[in-house]
C-alpha cells in the first residue's frame, strides 16, 4: 500500500484462521491501522488481494464485506437512543423490526448493557460507550470483527476490565478478531498470536509467549517489554552450548542455536530472568559478581542497575526477595536457557 511516494505497508502475507484473535502491534506509523482500513474497505490497496473465506473481497464495498469494525472513538451517533445505534447496521441491512429488535435485544444482553436501551450515548462512561460500539459490531452477526486501538482512551482500571471482557466474548462466541493496538500488555494479554509491525513489515508473528520469551529481532525484542542487548562473538559451541564472550564483559554460555565460533550474535537477556542470590550458588552456568548502581520500587517488583565492568544491566526482582543496597557488591545468575539471539 502506498500513499504517493511513501510506501506504507510492504511484502506482507497474513493468514488468519476462523475464530482466531490476532493482534496487530506496532508504534505509530508502521502500518497496521492502514492494513485493518483495507480489511474494512475504507482503502483500496495499490497491490494485492484480500480474501475470506476463499472468496476475493477487495474490490467489494465495505457494507458486503460482512465485517464489524470497532474504533476508538466509539462513532456512536449522539441523537440515537443506545438501541437505535446498535440496530443501525441491520437498518442497513433492509432487516425486518421484529427481527432487529430481537437482535438488538440479544447484542445488549450480550454486553450486559440491556438496561441502557433507551439512553443517548453521551449519558453513559466511557466502558459503556465503547460496550455498545461493540455491540453495534456484533449484531448483525459479522464473519470478522476489525477492532482499532478500541481501548485507547479508556482509563488503566476500565481498559484492563475491557481486555477480559472482550476476550470472554471472543471465547464465548467463537469471533474472528484483528485487533490493532500498540499497547504491549494489551496483545499479550488478549491474542491467540500477535503480528509484530515495524515499517510496514511484520517483524514477527507468533503466540504471545513465543513473541515475549523468543523475540526474532532486536526490534520485537525491545518493543515487547524490556531486554538486555549484549552484543559479543561467539567463541566456542560444544555440548549444546555456545561461549559467547560479551563486549565489555565476561564469557557467557548461551543455549546453542547454528552459529557458530567467530559469528557475532546480540543475546537478548529479560530483566525477570537475572536473579540476585543470597547466598553461593552451585552449578550456576552464568555467575558473575556486579555493583549496584540503583534500586527502584515499582509496586510489585524492584528494578535493579547493575555494572559488570562496562556491561550495564537491569535486573527485576520480586520483593519478596533480599534486596541489595546501593553502591554494595552482588552476585547476579542467569540459565543458558534464559538468553535469546536476535537479528541486530
Amino acid at each position: 500500500m502506498t500513499f504517493g511516494a511513501v510506501r506504507v505497508v510492504q511484502g506482507l502475507q497474513l493468514d488468519i484462521a476462523r475464530g482466531e484473535f490476532v493482534s496487530m502491534l506496532g508504534p505509530s506509523g508502521s502500518g497496521k491501522t492502514t492494513i485493518l482500513m483495507m480489511l474494512a474497505g475504507f482503502l483500496t490497496p495499490t497491490a494485492g488481494r484480500i480474501f475470506v473465506d476463499g472468496q476475493r473481497i477487495d474490490r467489494l464495498p465495505p457494507y458486503r464485506r460482512d465485517m464489524g469494525v470497532v474504533f476508538q472513538n466509539y462513532a456512536l451517533f449522539p441523537h440515537m437512543t443506545v438501541a437505535e445505534n446498535v440496530a443501525f447496521p441491520l437498518k442497513q441491512r433492509r432487516v425486518g423490526r421484529a427481527e432487529t429488535t430481537e437482535r438488538v435485544r440479544r447484542a445488549l444482553d450480550m454486553v450486559q448493557l440491556s438496561h441502557t436501551a433507551e439512553r443517548r450515548p453521551t449519558m453513559l462512561s466511557g466502558g459503556q460507550q465503547q460496550r455498545i460500539a461493540l455491540a453495534r459490531a456484533l449484531v448483525f452477526e459479522p464473519s470478522v470483527v476489525l477492532m482499532d486501538e478500541p481501548l485507547g482512551a479508556l482509563d488503566k482500571q476500565l481498559r484492563e476490565q475491557m481486555q477480559l471482557d472482550i476476550r470472554e466474548l471472543h471465547r464465548r462466541l467463537g469471533l474472528t478478531i484483528v485487533f490493532v493496538t500498540h499497547d504491549q500488555g494489551e496483545a499479550l494479554t488478549m491474542s491467540d498470536r500477535i503480528a509484530v509491525f515495524n515499517q510496514g513489515r511484520i517483524d514477527q508473528i507468533g503466540a504471545p509467549d513465543e513473541i515475549y520469551d523468543r523475540p526474532a529481532t532486536r526490534f520485537v525484542a525491545e518493543f515487547i517489554g524490556e531486554t538486555n542487548l549484549l552484543p559479543g562473538k561467539v567463541t566456542r559451541v560444544a555440548d549444546g552450548l555456545m561461549q559467547v564472550a560479551l563486549e565489555g564483559g565476561p564469557v557467557i554460555a548461551v543455549a546453542a542455536d547454528g552459529h557458530a565460533a567467530g559469528d557475532a550474535v546480540l543475546v537478548s537477556l529479560r530483566p525477570e530472568r537475572l536473579r540476585i542470590p543470597s547466598g553461593p550458588v552451585a552449578g550456576a552456568e552464568n555467575l558473575w559478581p556486579v555493583d549496584v548502581e540503583d534500586c527502584v520500587y515499582q509496586g510489585d517488583h524492584i528494578r535493579l542497575h547493575l555494572r559488570h565492568g562496562a556491561l550495564r544491566l537491569i535486573a527485576r526482582i520480586d520483593r519478596s526477595q533480599p534486596v541489595p543496597e546501593i553502591g554494595h557488591r552482588a552476585q547476579v545468575h542467569f540459565a543458558a536457557a534464559d538468553c535469546w539471539i536476535v537479528k541486530p
